[in-house]
């Protein structure tokens, strides 16, 4: 069930599957940042990255500032004048390819702090949230405009940030026990409906609020209260074959495009996939 943002009460979305296919190999690349988007923006600034480089350049075309770093950004989060960007490594490290994450002043590009985490997001007033998950790591940490720890929680995956913190959880471990939950002051983690898959994908987020999850073949719709519903059934997956398959989820109006890429059994690297065009519809 969905949940509306003005009275928290439950709607119901439902989705109608309009068109479906199966091809051989990997599926083409879905929408992505085009060469020389912003990987954000902030009224007339935007921060670009390059390797070694993040820029923060005006609408009128003027570099504000450049400021140097140890890795290749890839994604950048703006609030209350500091900038966070997560980078991935030059080089294969322990880590793999995670690189320093960056806490900058947007406005000089003057370094606050150097963290660790893989994925962020941004809250009010110049704080952030960062995570990271692998070795013993299944951890986010929010840290101050000052880069200073004030919170953390034993969780970790897609930030959906609103009224409050959800997470879609991504463990990488068969049998997973991620979840969708919610992270509350003081370390507090409500948990939520759990998921069969270990690894989603990057949620949808509708206007209200609710979240589109890709598990394991299932389409399922979370509301800010963390109540569930199944809106499709996709695709038969088996929980201790999920590491096979990887999904992706993108929306273009009210069309929504699932696809899902497997892996065969016995033959490592070679693959299949299959996609769903749905549209999406509010109310019964």
């Amino acid at each position: 069930m969905g949940t509306s943002q003005e009275d928290g009460r439950s709607s119901a979305w439902r989705v109608t599957v309009r068109a479906r296919g199966r091809k051989s190999g990997l599926p083409p690349d879905g929408p992505s940042r085009a060469a020389g988007r912003p990987l954000a923006r902030r009224r007339d600034l935007r921060i670009h990255g390059t390797a070694g480089k993040i820029s923060c350049i005006d609408d009128s075309g003027r570099t504000r500032w450049t400021a140097l770093c140890s890795g290749i950004p890839n994604a950048a989060h703006v609030s209350g004048g500091r900038v966070l960007v997560t980078t991935d490594s030059l080089a294969y490290t322990a880590w793999g390819n995670l690189g320093p994450a960056v806490l900058l002043d947007l406005a000089d590009g003057s370094r606050i702090a150097e963290l660790r985490g893989a994925r962020g997001a941004a809250l009010g007033g110049g704080r952030f949230v960062l995570g990271l998950e692998g070795y013993d790591a299944f951890d986010t940490w929010a840290y101050d405009r000052d880069g200073t720890l004030y919170d953390s929680w034993r969780s970790y995956g897609h930030y959906v940030i609103g009224t409050g913190i959800r997470v879609v959880e991504t463990d990488r471990n068969i049998p997973t026990s991620s979840r969708v939950v919610r992270l509350l002051p003081g370390g507090t983690v409500e948990r939520g409906p759990s998921l069969s898959d270990p690894q989603a994908p990057e949620p949808l987020v509708l206007t209200d609020g609710t979240i589109l999850v890709l598990d394991a073949g299932v389409l399922r719709a979370v509301g800010r209260r963390l109540e569930d519903t199944v809106l499709a059934e996709l695709l038969a997956i088996d929980p201790g074959e999920a590491w096979r398959y990887h999904g992706a989820l993108h929306r273009a109006g009210d069309d929504i495009t699932a696809t899902i890429t497997e892996q065969h059994p016995d033959r490592p690297g070679t693959y299949g996939y299959r996609n769903w065009t749905l549209t999406l519809h509010q109310g019964g």
